[in-house]
């Protein structure tokens, strides 16, 4: 059987990262930013379309930043949250099934691809 290197640096940067998306409300968080695409929101608007607001939101956001997922800037009187790392996001799902059936002689998922990338909207636009 084919094992990951429990030590390996790849294991540890996708724990880390999604220990960072271990929260309902994070993803929330996170899904609210995705949804607004790169220009993104201002706080008070990311807690109102959330539901998420004050010390909470800044603690959620806290952790996001800190995982590379989100960036906060200021922009005059106001901080601008937006998701950043959608190239972390296709890695993170690539990194779950990149040994997808290893352990096996065939893979029960082979030809199953499909021709929807995740990482591009409805509207077409391209995210990574």
């Amino acid at each position: 059987m084919k094992q990951t290197d429990p030590l390996s640096p790849d294991l540890a940067r996708a724990a880390s990262t999604f220990a960072a998306l271990g929260s309902e409300q994070r993803l929330a968080v996170l899904g609210t930013l995705v949804r607004a695409g790169p220009d993104g929101l201002a706080i008070g608007e990311l807690g109102a379309r959330s539901g998420i607001t004050g010390s909470t939101l800044t603690h959620h956001m806290k952790i996001l930043a800190q995982a590379g997922l989100v960036s906060q800037q200021k922009q005059g009187r106001s901080i601008i949250c937006a998701a950043v790392a959608y190239d972390e996001l296709r890695e993170l799902s690539q990194f779950l099934l990149r040994n997808c059936c290893a352990d096996r002689e065939t893979c029960a998922h082979a030809g199953a691809e499909t021709d929807i990338d995740p990482f591009i909207d409805p509207q077409g636009h391209s995210h990574g």
